[in-house]
C-alpha cells in the first residue's frame, strides 16, 4: 500500500473517528415525537400522493420472471389504472438479468430503473465480480445503482476497503446513480450508522439507503433520523447534496407519512421530493392507493381491488 493511500486512510479514519457520538436515546425519543404528529385531512391527501412518488416498486425474488416484471413495471407508470390523477412511482428495481426488460417495459414513462449489484443482498465477492455486476446492469441500461456495502470489512474496521470499493462502483456507474446499502440492521449501534454514512458519502454516493430488505430490522424511524442528519450536515459542510431511502419493514400510510414528517423537520423540505428522497416499499403502495381512494370517495377500497406486488 502507498504512503499516499495509507494517509488517505488515517485520514478517512480520523474523520471518522471524530464525528460526535449519537445521542440513541435521545434519537429514538424524537424520531417517536415526530411519529406522533397528526396532520390535516387536505395535508395528508398531498402526503399520499407525494409518498406514492417516491416509491422504488422492487421486485428481488428468485423466482421473478419477465412476465413479473413487466407487470410491476404496468403498476408503477399506473398505480391505479381507474384513476390516471395518481402519480407514477420513482422507479422500478430489479436484478440485473431484469434491467433489460424493465426497461423496454418502462420506456417513455420517466420511471427510472433501478438494478441491485455487488453481490446483492449479501456483499461477498469479490471486487472485480462487484465491478462486472455493476456494468452488466448499467449496459443493459440501469439509471440507478443499488449497492451493498462489505459489512463485515466495516465491523472490522477496514474503512479503506469499504471506502475504495464504493469509489470504484461509483465510477463503474457512469451516468447512473449511485444508492448506498449500509444494511443499517447489521451495524448495531447509530453512531456506526452515522460513521457509515459520512463514509458512503465521502466515498462518492448519490443516496444512501437503510438496508435490503433482506436483513431484521430493516428501516426504522431512529435510524433514518441519523441518516437524515447525516446528509443535512454533509450538504452544509460540502454543499453536496445527498438523498435518503429508508427501505424495509414500511408498510401502511402511517408509516410513509410518519418518514415524511421525520424528513421535513430534520433534513427540510428541500429533500420532500423523489429526487432527494425515496420509499423501498412496494408492499406501502397498495395502502397508500387504499387509503388515497377513501380521502376522495369515502369508501374504502378493500386490498384485493389493486393488484398484488
Amino acid at each position: 500500500m502507498s504512503t499516499e493511500t495509507l494517509t488517505g486512510a488515517a485520514g478517512l479514519r480520523a474523520f471518522l473517528d471524530g464525528l460526535p457520538g449519537v445521542d440513541q436515546v435521545g434519537a429514538e425519543e424524537r424520531a417517536a415525537r415526530l411519529a406522533s404528529r397528526s396532520i390535516k385531512t387536505t395535508a395528508k391527501a398531498e402526503a399520499i400522493d407525494l409518498a406514492v412518488s417516491m416509491v422504488d416498486l422492487t421486485t428481488l425474488e428468485g423466482a421473478d420472471t419477465p412476465g413479473k416484471v413487466r407487470a410491476l413495471c404496468a403498476k408503477a407508470a399506473r398505480p391505479d389504472p381507474s384513476d390516471p390523477s395518481v402519480p407514477k412511482v420513482a422507479a422500478v428495481c430489479v436484478y440485473p438479468d431484469m434491467v433489460e426488460v424493465a426497461v423496454t417495459a418502462l420506456a417513455g414513462t420517466g420511471i427510472g430503473v433501478a438494478s441491485v449489484a455487488t453481490a446483492f443482498p449479501s456483499g461477498r465477492a469479490p471486487l472485480a465480480a462487484k465491478l462486472a455486476d455493476t456494468r452488466a446492469a448499467v449496459e443493459a441500461g440501469a439509471s440507478e445503482i443499488d449497492m451493498v456495502i462489505d459489512r463485515g470489512a466495516f465491523l472490522a474496521g477496514d474503512l479503506a476497503k469499504v471506502f475504495e470499493e464504493i469509489v470504484a462502483v461509483k465510477d463503474a456507474c457512469g451516468g447512473a446513480h449511485l444508492k448506498v446499502i449500509l444494511e443499517t440492521g447489521e451495524l448495531a449501534t447509530l453512531d456506526n450508522v452515522r460513521r457509515a454514512s459520512w463514509l458512503a458519502m465521502r466515498a462518492g454516493a448519490d443516496f444512501i439507503k437503510t438496508s435490503t430488505g433482506k436483513v431484521a430490522p430493516a428501516a426504522t424511524l431512529p435510524v433514518t433520523l441519523v441518516m437524515l442528519e447525516a446528509v443535512r450536515d454533509h450538504r452544509a459542510e460540502t454543499g453536496r447534496q445527498v438523498g435518503v431511502k429508508p427501505a424495509g419493514g414500511i408498510k401502511t400510510t402511517k408509516d410513509a407519512v410518519r418518514y415524511l414528517v421525520l424528513v421535513n423537520e430534520t433534513a427540510g423540505p428541500d429533500w420532500l421530493t423523489p429526487r432527494w428522497f425515496r420509499l423501498g416499499a412496494s408492499s406501502v403502495l397498495n395502502d397508500l392507493l387504499m387509503q388515497r381512494r377513501k380521502l376522495s370517495t369515502g369508501v374504502y377500497a378493500g386490498p384485493d381491488y389493486f393488484t398484488l406486488d
